[in-house]
């Protein structure tokens, strides 16, 4: 259904984003620019041991500084709130410390004041006593420990079903194994020409969105309004509902423009703080975190990856064995969902006969892991890459064509048993391939500076269950209002909406009013996550705005006129009421089809759809002191149709330049009694203009999802699934070392360059080998 009264299409029109003016006039609103009569500020006492039992907390020399309104702990909120857990999976997290804390950082204590210099300076005079307990950091240690637990019982939410058979579970700091096993893998074993067996690492990050997390809550009255820089108000409703015993109706939620998230953001962070210090205070409360607090609160999961793959005389995989363990941290936050939604896809894009997957969520004594961009599938990527880029060294085949000879083709089943469909695996990476010249002979350099290529390919499976629903209403002037509850992060979503519900409805995008979520206003959301809104909401607003035409034609009929358009629709409100007066409105609902997995983690219907990304590199390193540049980097995706061209080519180069940190500069390091050792942007290095490629190239290749809108499905992560394993396979290209465990340093380069010259370095690194 299209009535088109503009002379072109809005979809595949490159569109300049909607809130782009306000951004470089410094006009946009974020929530750090809410400011509420009679605010109160929260600074927040912070534990100093990684596991330890709270004796007491000595708060009077604090409440006695002048200027302090209150010192809130969690006796306290016992008091507004009798059940103070939450957490999108788990309800494991309690809104400040109750007897037991569990990672460095977490919120013990809360000191109030107007100004937020003298709750500073209070916070240093709150006394905790502590006992200090026995504590695990590593996550295949934590797994197999049963004599120091995290937690003495797992609290599934409710949220999601298939979790629910974990409540009351004892004795264990797994909370999550999903289990998947599919064909004989042992036979497959017996039977294999080769064997490969190898240990990928990865580290624990942090997002560093650069506006940092923030909450403020107010009393209205019966209600408590909500403003807060989240990626889900739909979830944060319903969580603060649940915690506080009352209806939805009485829980507000507002968010404007984020200053980035990547799943900083998501589900609810401080919110339930906030909520809790405006109840005991009775005044408006904001609990706004400095960039150093930002790393006690959610992060990146480190992982330890076992891959063992069987390969016949042709070089066929015939079975794999995937082991990931996933550090969690001290809560669970969405954790489980990435260690089940990653263990799907954890044997990679290729047609394996016989599967055997475990992925195990688990509870460390460490700052919370939660979703980063690309929920978990870029830790399992580089362990899968990698190894296939050793087993076709290893049997003297080219990575590319070993790639292709096992890729999985639409039609296909996935290990799971789900049939692919609308994925352009072999189309990425062959495009890959041509861009980086694979064929083609290159120069390999000489004397201490060489070079070397390499390509990684990486796959998603779209989050579900999920649903959104949009309203799209239109004024007596025929002007069109969409409400959405998608929160723009810098994704440039509000854009993308507008283009779809532009093309239904024959206007142009600019035309379209988009409202930021408000819970009172726009409908519900799942959330911001997982590169789903352009197929999940933008499905729902295509289906809104061709309820909005039915209506329209419904209207003409009604007053005895020929519908024309959009634009005819002034005309037939004024025959209506009379005079420019009414509203028509239009709503949207999408649900996509899932099944749960069974009890061998099989089913036939685990996504809606597929998301591709693929990443060619070729590197230069010096032999001499391991130092290595990024020569050229070049991405495709598959991203379906691309609703808005200008947005898409951002999308792919800002994923890829923000793996790069992952890949090569990232790194939270802790000491032995898990204390962060770089908690500040002044020793915790992000990529900076200097660290992207002088050559960086985007492209989405020519396809079709056609269950999205206008063929169109998500790319915000795709651009960072294969960005790590192929540094590390250009690196072995040019040199002949390979480091398995992330980052990539220099430092790890040359320490693999001497261990290579039979001069290893004392204190060799875990993680890094040469062939």
């Amino acid at each position: 259904m299209n009535d088109t009264s503009v002379s072109s299409r809005q979809v595949g029109r490159s569109v300049d984003r909607i809130e782009s003016r306000d951004k470089v006039t410094g006009a946009a609103r974020y929530t750090h620019n809410v400011v509420l009569p009679r605010m109160l500020h929260a600074k927040i006492v912070r534990s100093v041991h990684a596991h330890a039992r709270i004796l007491s907390i000595d708060t009077q020399a604090a409440a006695a500084l002048p200027g302090v309104f209150a010192v809130v702990t969690a006796q306290d909120v016992l008091k507004v709130i009798p059940d103070p857990h939450f957490g999108p999976a788990f309800h494991d997290q309690p809104i400040l410390a109750i007897e037991k804390v569990r990672h460095i950082g977490e919120p013990v204590a809360v000191v109030l004041a107007a100004d937020p210099h003298v709750a500073e300076a209070a916070v240093g005079l709150v006394a905790v006593a502590y006992e200090v307990l026995p504590a695990v950091f590593d996550e295949v240690d934590a797994a197999a420990r049963s004599d120091v637990l995290v937690h003495d019982v797992l609290r599934p939410a409710g949220t999601f079903p298939d979790l629910k058979h974990l409540a009351g579970r004892k004795g264990t700091n797994v909370a999550l194994d999903y289990r998947l096993r599919h064909g004989d893998v042992e036979g497959a074993f017996a039977r294999a020409h080769r064997v490969f067996d190898h240990t990928f690492r990865t580290q624990q990050v942090m997002h560093v969105p650069l506006e940092p997390m923030i909450s403020i809550a107010e009393l209205q009255g019966p209600r408590i309004v909500v403003h807060t820089a989240s990626q889900s108000p739909s979830f944060v409703r319903l969580e603060i509902a649940r915690l506080l015993g009352w209806p939805e109706n009485r829980v507000q939620v507002q968010t404007r423009l984020l200053g980035g998230g990547f799943g900083a953001k998501l589900y609810i962070k401080l919110e339930a703080l906030a909520v809790a210090l405006a109840l005991i205070a009775r005044r408006p409360v904001r609990v706004a975190l400095t960039m150093e607090e930002q790393f006690f609160h959610t992060t990146k999961h480190a992982t330890t990856f076992r891959l063992r793959s069987a390969v016949d005389a042709g070089g066929r995989i015939t079975a794999r064995r995937c082991e990931v363990y996933w550090n969690g941290g001290a809560y669970a936050d969405i954790g489980p969902r990435v260690t089940q939604k990653s263990g799907f896809t954890a044997a990679g894009p290729y047609d394996i006969e016989n599967v055997d997957i475990d992925s195990y969520q688990v509870y460390t004594n460490l700052p919370p892991a939660g979703a980063f961009r690309g929920f978990g599938i870029t830790q399992v990527v580089w362990g899968y890459e990698s190894q296939a880029d050793l087993i076709a060294r290893e049997l003297g085949l080219d990575p590319v064509e070993f790639r292709r000879m096992n890729l999985l083709v639409d039609g296909r089943p996935h290990g799971t048993g789900t049939v692919m469909k609308d994925a352009a695996l072999r189309l990425v990476l062959d495009r890959v391939a041509e861009r980086l010249g694979w064929q083609q002979p290159f120069d390999r350099g000489s004397g201490t500076l060489r070079r070397g290529r390499g390509i990684g390919l990486g796959f998603k499976a779209m989050v579900a269950p999920t649903a959104s629903v949009a309203t799209i209403t239109a004024g007596g002037d025929g002007s069109c209002t969409l409400l959405v509850s998608t929160v723009d992060m810098g994704q440039g979503s509000d854009t993308v909406m507008a283009i779809v519900a532009a093309e239904v409805l024959g206007l142009q995008a600019e035309q379209i009013h988009v409202v930021h979520p408000d819970t009172d206003v726009t409908p519900y959301d799942m959330a911001t996550l997982g590169s789903r809104s352009t197929f999940s909401m933008g499905n729902a607003v295509k289906l809104a705005a061709e309820d909005l035409l039915r209506q329209a034609r419904s209207l003409a009929e009604e007053v005895g006129r020929p519908f024309e358009g959009m634009a005819s629709l002034p005309a037939l409100l004024k025959a209506r009421f009379g005079m420019q007066a009414g509203t028509v409105v239009g709503t949207g609902s999408f649900v996509p089809s899932y099944t749960s997995p069974d009890g061998s983690g099989r089913s036939d219907d685990i996504t809606p759809n597929w998301m591709i990304g693929g990443s060619g590199i070729e590197v230069e390193v010096d032999t001499e002191t391991g130092q290595f540049r990024i020569v050229r980097m070049e991405n495709v995706v598959d991203c379906g149709t691309a609703l808005n061209p200008r947005v898409v080519a951002t999308q792919i180069s800002g994923a890829a330049i923000m793996q790069l940190g992952a890949t090569f500069l990232e790194n939270m390091a802790f000491d032995a009694d898990g204390q962060l050792q770089n908690g500040s942007l002044s020793e915790y290095k992000i990529p900076g203009m200097l660290d992207v490629p002088a050559h960086l190239t985007a492209e989405a290749v020519a396809s079709q999802q056609n269950t999205g809108p206008f063929g169109a499905k998500g790319l915000g992560e795709s651009g960072c699934f294969g960005v790590a394993s192929a540094i590390a396979e250009a690196i072995h290209d040019a040199v002949g070392v390979r480091v398995m465990s992330l980052p990539i340093t220099p430092e790890a380069v040359f320490r693999a360059l001497r261990a290579q010259r039979g001069e290893p370095l004392v204190d060799r690194p875990e993680g890094t080998i040469t062939p």
